[in-house]
């Protein structure tokens, strides 16, 4: 470590000031029509798509068992559109509940959702600075895996979507994989340690337990099962209790919300 410089402490001493001031979240109430109209049982270590409507709610649903998923959102109809955890991270902060909305990539920068409901909203920050649904970590990879252990490991997060993605859109293999990104990790309870690493702890979350997205565009969600189940001791892991995740679309009573037009920025980019 370098010699700290005279003014070091003069430095250090600069208040922090928040990036972006959103305004306060306005949540919708939502009263659904039971049954759902669409269900979809996402197996341990793969993945599956379901098409939600706009003005319809994606409830993730825990079946059977702790486990945590990592959930990617297009425009139905345009694959480039496609959640941007980075900016949802910006405007929300590292954790999403009850009214955050998630947001789309450039040039749209729009909400795709909006969270509606939170059955673990309960969990708030515990004593290890850990909260659930993080937008932090971005997928377990075989990339990765590769480097760090030498293996192949094909049931990865990266891995599940691409391929539930490949068979939802009919692309190549190839294709797909260049529109699978960055997640939600929802169930997930993560946070920093006081080496700024990013740390995971097994997940509060019991079957019953839900995250309900109203859909706020047209959408196709893709979810994986991570293989590290809970995330109590690692990712890519065959040894970790696994458990299925449901996708259930669900059709709110009474009229349809406006799905939010993109950007409206020119794109002149100051030329």
């Amino acid at each position: 470590m370098s010699d700290a410089p005279a003014d070091s402490k003069a430095r250090r001493s600069v208040a922090a000031v928040p990036v972006y001031t959103a305004p306060p979240p306005s949540v919708p109430r939502v009263e659904l029509v039971e049954p759902a109209i669409a269900t979809v049982r996402v197996p341990p270590r793969d993945a599956r798509a379901i098409r939600v409507p706009a003005g319809h709610l994606l409830r993730i649903l825990s079946v059977e068992g702790p486990q945590v998923g990592d959930l990617n959102l297009f425009a139905a109809d345009n694959l480039s559109e496609r959640f941007f955890s980075g900016k949802t991270r910006a405007l929300h902060g590292t954790h999403v509940t009850t009214g955050d909305a998630l947001w789309s990539c450039f040039p749209y920068l729009r909400p795709m959702a909006q969270i509606v409901g939170d059955s673990l909203d309960w969990y708030g920050t515990d004593e290890w600075g850990c909260r659930v649904h993080d937008v932090i970590g971005t997928r377990c990879d075989p990339y990765t895996e590769k480097m760090l252990s030498g293996r192949d490991y094909h049931r990865c997060c990266h891995s599940n979507l691409t391929r539930a993605l490949s068979n939802a859109a009919a692309l190549s293999l190839e294709e797909a994989e260049g529109h699978v990104h960055d997640v939600l990790n929802v169930f997930m309870c993560t946070g920093f340690d006081a080496d700024g690493r990013y740390t995971m702890k097994a997940s509060p979350v019991r079957p019953g337990d839900h995250l309900d997205l109203l859909a706020r565009i047209d959408l196709l969600a893709v979810l994986s099962t991570c293989p590290g189940g809970d995330c109590s001791a690692g990712h890519s892991s065959d040894d970790a209790p696994c458990y299925p995740l449901e996708m259930q679309v669900l059709r709110p009573e009474g009229a349809l919300v406006e799905p939010p037009a993109p950007s409206a920025y020119d794109r002149s980019h100051g030329v």
